[in-house]
């Protein structure tokens, strides 16, 4: 039987990287996902792929994967995703908060643009608990369940990224917040910190830089510390399977805690 069998699950940025290999993922081990993204054309994209080319049509309860226009940093768009999740599938099970990110603009915190902590927190930190805060008491209703956040290698480290350190490092302490008060209720919530995955926005932002990057030791670009990646740079189905694991029953003795997904990098 696959892992996620007969499991609902929303996926917050599921349109891209990330959120989008763990959507394929989920649905090939049985789950029914929803596509929360705030791009429509690529959120529609993805849930089109896994119905293998079908339009959506929401009427179509049988479908494994329906796309909803979520704005994770407004509580209203959150609160309406969730209850079309449940009006549409009749449960949730799972919830994956991968939308967020780190923007070039981040700094010390002596230098940084307010705008940037302003924008940063409201994305990876406010969309973590808005998600959280509308899907844990269907989960309830559901008998139980798993959340699994997207935190970061940078909450581990000590960075420049003074903004997004913070933000992540918040998810961190957030998670084993809900893993300790929803634990009566049947809900486990786990973190990921991933290092640095080859996302078509990291591609995007570093360019050209990425190009001579190989998958063998000693092969990486030093400039971005790449060097501690002894096993080579992330791939997002990387990322996708760790957060199988952490949704699937197999890891029921695992709550409140966070699994280091950057390579080794955190150890040096």
């Amino acid at each position: 039987m696959a892992r996620l069998t007969d499991k609902v699950a929303i996926i917050t940025g599921a349109g891209v990287g990330i959120g989008r290999a763990t959507a394929r993922l989920f649905t090939k081990e049985g789950a029914k996902v929803v596509i929360a993204e705030m791009n429509t054309e690529t959120g529609e994209a993805v849930a089109e792929e896994i119905r293998g080319g079908v339009s959506n049509h929401t009427s179509n309860t049988e479908s494994n994967a329906i796309f909803i226009h979520t704005d994770v940093t407004d509580s209203a768009s959150v609160e309406q995703t969730v209850q079309q999740t449940v009006d549409h599938f009749g449960r949730l099970d799972i919830l994956h908060n991968c939308a967020g990110g780190s923007i070039p603009e981040d700094a010390p915190i002596s230098e940084v643009d307010w705008d940037v902590w302003d924008h940063t927190m409201s994305l990876d930190l406010k969309g973590t608990m808005l998600c959280c805060r509308f899907a844990i008491p269907a989960m309830i209703k559901s008998g139980g369940g798993t959340i699994v956040n997207m935190s970061s290698v940078v909450a581990l480290q000590g960075t420049s990224l003074h903004v997004y350190s913070t933000a992540k490092g918040g998810i961190i302490s957030f998670t084993k917040s809900l893993a300790s008060s929803y634990a009566k209720d049947g809900i486990r919530a786990n973190a990921i910190c991933p290092g640095i995955v080859l996302t078509d926005r990291v591609k995007g932002r570093f360019g050209d830089k990425l190009d001579d990057l190989e998958s063998g030791a000693g092969k990486v670009l030093s400039t971005f510390q790449m060097e501690k990646y002894p096993f080579g740079v992330g791939q997002p189905e990387d990322i996708a399977h760790v957060a199988l694991f952490l949704a699937a029953d197999e890891s029921r003795m695992v709550n409140g805690s966070y699994i280091s997904a950057d390579g080794g990098m955190s150890a040096y």
